[in-house]
């Protein structure tokens, strides 16, 4: 693979010393990417916006405190943590909610950024060697996967074996964020449910008490609050959390596989030049890069 790429390599010498990139950029190779993100606005704001609008139609019309029932929440949050347990385990379940939480902030590693530090890792291991990348594993522990893709190239592992392990770490990675959306797909699926539950518990109750006047109050209250709070929790909260859960899935499955695909080229030494095309192909459109000098002068100039 080296040999075919050596005219490349000579016309990006001849316009640049060494064959480096005219611009490395502000990433230093073993420099952690920095991260993008912090708080999810879109994710706050959507969900107070949603709960402002409700809480605006409900003190229009009446009193908040007419739509506070405990027995209704018991209902719907109790019923449908329990349900959707019983449908996956614990764990599932525990792992479902980090990572629902972890979504409120959503810290990212910039895809172009990611692309740029593989390039740089490229280009010290084509100019040193791969085993010169020894000197900055231990600035990488910030980024495991990363650690991990550079620590299998200095072990000098064939660069099929590096591609299987990385891909089945990815893999594995991916099944993980999927089970956990699933978790609250189908928790967005049971609050509804429950709300209908509740809703046939306050309707028995009302009608067993209609020589009592007094216990119709609190029974038809059951019976419609019920319906709104699973209403409220599996399409305000739960849906919006499994979708979001889902797209960090994405993103974070699109930066191993940057890293995946630098670690295989770099272990079977190729021109990072080739790395760039094959690191473009991966990325979006507005996320591509132009790493190297395109108007190298070619070798008879």
């Amino acid at each position: 693979m080296a040999s075919t790429d050596t005219s490349g390599s000579q016309g990006g010498a001849r316009g640049n010393p060494r064959g480096r990139p005219p611009s490395p950029g502000p990433t230093a190779p073993g420099r952690s990417v920095r991260l993008r993100g912090g708080l999810d606005v879109a994710t706050l704001v959507g969900l107070a916006a949603a709960a402002g609008v409700i809480l605006v139609a409900i003190t229009a019309g009446g009193s908040l405190r007419a739509f506070v029932d405990p027995p209704s929440l018991m209902i719907v949050l109790g019923g449908t943590l329990a349900v959707t347990t019983a449908s996956f385990s614990l764990g599932d379940v525990a792992v479902a909610w980090k990572h629902a939480a972890a979504v409120l902030i959503h810290q990212t590693l910039d895809p172009k950024g990611v692309a740029r530090q593989v390039l740089l890792l490229a280009e010290a291991a084509r100019r040193a060697g791969p085993e010169t990348l020894k000197n900055v594993l231990p600035e990488l522990r910030s980024e495991p996967f990363l650690h991990r893709s550079v620590t299998l190239i200095t072990e000098g592992l064939p660069p099929d074996v590096i591609e299987r392990m990385l891909a089945g770490q990815v893999e594995a990675s991916a099944g993980v964020h999927g089970k956990s959306a699933g978790v609250l797909r189908r928790a967005s699926e049971v609050a509804p449910a429950m709300g209908l539950i509740g809703t046939l518990v306050g309707l028995v109750q009302m009608l067993g008490s209609l020589n009592d006047p007094s216990a119709i109050g609190p029974a038809m209250a059951l019976a419609l609050l019920t319906t709104f709070y699973g209403a409220v929790l599996g399409n305000v909260v739960l849906a919006p959390l499994a979708a979001k859960v889902e797209r960090a899935a994405e993103d974070d499955a699109l930066v191993k596989t940057l890293y995946t695909i630098g670690a295989v080229s770099i272990a079977r030494q190729e021109n990072p030049r080739r790395l760039e095309m094959l690191l473009n192909a991966v990325l979006p459109p507005g996320k591509r890069i132009q790493y190297f000098d395109r108007e190298a002068p070619s070798v008879g100039a």
